[in-house]
Formats: structure tokens, C-alpha cells, sequence
């Protein structure tokens, strides 16, 4: 027996949610890393790059919570956290990008934007 239409947009919807929620773990785990590299008492820009960092892993830890919430939720403010997300997360890859030896943490900014507007897409 195959799934009805409605069960598989279930399934997508639940398959983009994890994903979403996989990516900004691995995000807030390597923001949080790289900002735990960067000289505190550096210069006005490292501190700028440490603080992105570390807010970068704060809005993805807070989106993963939100994500993995079993309880209904509010469409509208899923897409309003998804979109902070995404924003966040591309802010951050393109600060990153600047600092040699911080592009696997670009790099994982960038893939958690791209599963945020995966699931975005899903919910239209």
C-alpha cells in the first residue's frame, strides 16, 4: 500500500523540519566553536565576528527547540523564526568568510540558511 498524497506532503513536511532542525545544530555547534577562537580582547572586528558567532548559535539553538516541539504550532510565527534564522545565518557566513580557517563554520551558516528555506518552501 502506498502513502495517500496527504500522507507523503506529511512525511516531506516532517523530513524538511528535521533537516532544518539537523542543520541549525550543527550550525550553533560551529559558531559557537569558532567564536570561542576568536580573541576576546581582539580588535573592535574580532569582537563584532565573536558576537555573531555566538548570537548565530544562539537563534539556531533557539530554532532547533522550536522545531522539535511536538505541541501545534502557529504557522506564521514558525516562518517568522525560519526567516530570523536564515538571515542570521547568511550575516554570519558572510562575516566568516573574512577569516581564514573559519570556513567550515561559513559553510555550515550557509547549509542551515539553505535548510531553512527548504522548509519555508514546504510551507507554502
Amino acid at each position: 500500500m502506498t502513502p495517500s498524497a496527504s500522507e507523503q506532503q506529511l512525511y516531506r513536511f516532517l523530513e524538511d523540519r528535521f533537516t532544518c532542525a539537523q542543520a541549525c545544530t550543527e550550525c550553533a555547534r560551529a559558531c559557537a566553536v569558532r567564536a570561542s577562537l576568536v580573541d576576546p580582547d581582539g580588535t573592535e572586528r574580532q569582537e563584532r565576528v565573536r558576537r555573531l558567532g555566538i548570537m548565530c548559535a544562539e537563534v539556531c539553538d533557539a530554532t532547533c527547540r522550536v522545531l522539535c516541539e511536538e505541541n501545534s504550532q502557529d504557522e506564521e510565527g514558525i516562518r517568522v523564526r525560519l526567516e530570523w534564522c536564515r538571515s542570521v545565518c547568511l550575516e554570519c557566513a558572510r562575516t566568516f568568510d573574512a577569516y581564514p580557517g573559519a570556513e567550515p563554520a561559513a559553510a555550515a551558516c550557509r547549509a542551515c540558511a539553505d535548510a531553512c528555506s527548504n522548509f519555508l518552501d514546504s510551507l507554502r
